[in-house]
């Protein structure tokens, strides 16, 4: 039964997504991050409904009349340049039957990312992107925090099975990414029960994150939460959904929880934690030895062999920033930094710009909620090895659109960042084309500002 919903689900949207492209981004994003065909049990599980839909989002987009460009911010010219350099590190991988396959994988994300950036293109689609993948994680959240609360925390939540988000560490991950991004989608409903709603699928997802136990999801929330605080508006409403969430975890979880969280500071007598130490020094010398890495998939047991400090010792990297330096060597590892820092900045800058524009007022809530995102992503993901992990590249890609938008109308500038406000006349003004000529004061106008912009002091 399950089977069959879904499908008839998937193939019912390919007629809108023939009509409005855009709407293919949509339901590849849910495909991508919900997973919804791993829950039934049948031909669905195989079935490659990720491919249906993105052909036919690209047949739609060529077909499509709306102008389609690329839109070359920094972040864009960084991300293409990374493809760029892992398609090297492939063709000279350590184990190139291995590399390619998940070479495949990882472009594929990539290519979708680059067609979103161009259909993304107006606030409206922007905004459906961001709460379509909010709530494809939240249903795991709602999931996880009722399992959670209603096994007392005894059992770990997980993921869907054969994704990117199986395990209990990578679905923790992705749940701390996702609570500010349904903090935003909350407050951009405007019905009181529905935001209400929302806010109530962040407090699950947090207990969720929470029930992965997972070590590296509790630093990421950890960190996570002190940047939500800092970054939110409604500074009170987040401490008290905070309090919430941490109240529902005292009373339910167990006491073996506490014991596996405290082994964090106690990380040397922990055989994962050494273990990983190990992976990483492995990925150090081989980066050290290999100028381009060891491509996709060189954490092998010969490989361990040749470069780890205990060659018996093979495990995965667990964590993002080693897995690109052993795959894609120190090059590598410089562009997909350079991408975090350039799509942290640009946020910032977003920010800073729209501040004291009302109609873009939303904007800057989004960016701020997508570098509280980053910094979990960026502090759980030192002890994960999800480097290619889609939620990420599709923060950038959100960045990136809200740039583009902006930039297309006038508030960002290629010389530089400029408000909206002082780009339009002001309403006492005849509605015509601005000219060059110097500005004049206004009647009775005798301040300071007003001579500077004459050029010449008032006539008594």
């Amino acid at each position: 039964m399950r089977d069959i919903a879904v499908t008839l689900v998937v193939f019912g949207t390919l007629p809108f997504i023939l009509r409005r492209p855009w709407i293919g981004i949509l339901v590849w994003t849910w495909l991508g991050f919900m997973n919804p065909h791993r829950m039934a049990w049948g031909f669905s599980t195989t079935m490659p409904f990720a491919m249906i839909v993105a052909i036919t989002t690209l047949i739609a987009m060529l077909a499509s009349k709306e102008e389609k460009r690329i839109p070359w911010e920094r972040e864009t010219v960084v991300l293409m340049i990374f493809v760029g350099w892992m398609v090297i590190t492939t063709t000279f991988a350590v184990y190139p039957q291995l590399a390619w396959p998940q070479f495949e994988k990882v472009i594929k994300i990539q290519l979708m990312i680059f067609v979103a950036m161009m259909l993304i293109t107006t606030p409206e689609r922007l905004k459906w992107l961001v709460a379509v993948m909010a709530l494809s994680i939240g249903f795991y959240g709602v999931k996880g925090g009722l399992f959670t609360i209603l096994h007392g925390g005894v059992y770990r939540v997980q993921g869907p099975p054969g994704t990117f988000i199986g395990g209990n560490n990578e679905i923790g991950l992705a749940l701390a990414m996702t609570i500010p991004l349904l903090y935003f989608t909350a407050r951009s409903v405007e019905r009181v029960v529905l935001r209400n709603a929302v806010y109530a699928v962040m407090v699950l997802t947090a207990i969720a994150a929470i029930g992965t136990q997972s070590r590296g999801a509790m630093l990421g929330m950890g960190a996570m939460g002190v940047m939500f605080w800092f970054k939110s508006r409604q500074k009170f409403l987040v401490a008290l959904l905070a309090v919430g969430a941490v109240f529902a975890v005292l009373q339910v979880m167990p006491e073996a929880w506490y014991e596996r969280m405290h082994t964090i500071q106690s990380y040397d007598q922990d055989k994962s934690a050494m273990g990983r130490i190990n992976a990483w020094w492995m990925a150090f010398n081989l980066a050290r030895d290999r100028f381009l890495g060891g491509g996709f998939e060189t954490f092998q047991r010969g490989m361990f062999a040749i470069y780890a400090p205990d060659p018996t010792n093979w495990r995965d990297v667990h964590s993002v920033y080693f897995e690109v330096l052993g795959e894609q060597g120190f090059v590598g590892l410089g562009l997909y930094l350079l991408l975090a820092t350039l799509t942290w900045r640009s946020a910032s800058k977003i920010a800073r710009t729209v501040r004291d524009l009302p109609e873009h007022a939303w904007m800057a809530d989004l960016v701020k909620m997508v570098q509280v995102s980053i910094v979990a992503y960026l502090t759980a993901g030192a002890f994960l090895g999800m480097a290619y992990f889609d939620y990420y590249y599709n923060l950038v890609l959100i960045v990136v659109a809200a740039k583009a938008m902006l930039r297309a109308q006038g508030v960002f500038e290629n010389a530089g960042v400029t408000k909206l406000s002082e780009l339009r006349p002001s309403s006492t003004a005849p509605s015509a084309p601005l000219q060059p000529s110097v500005a004049r004061p206004r009647p009775g106008d005798h301040s300071a500002a007003a001579i500077v912009r004459a050029g010449s002091a008032p006539r008594s």
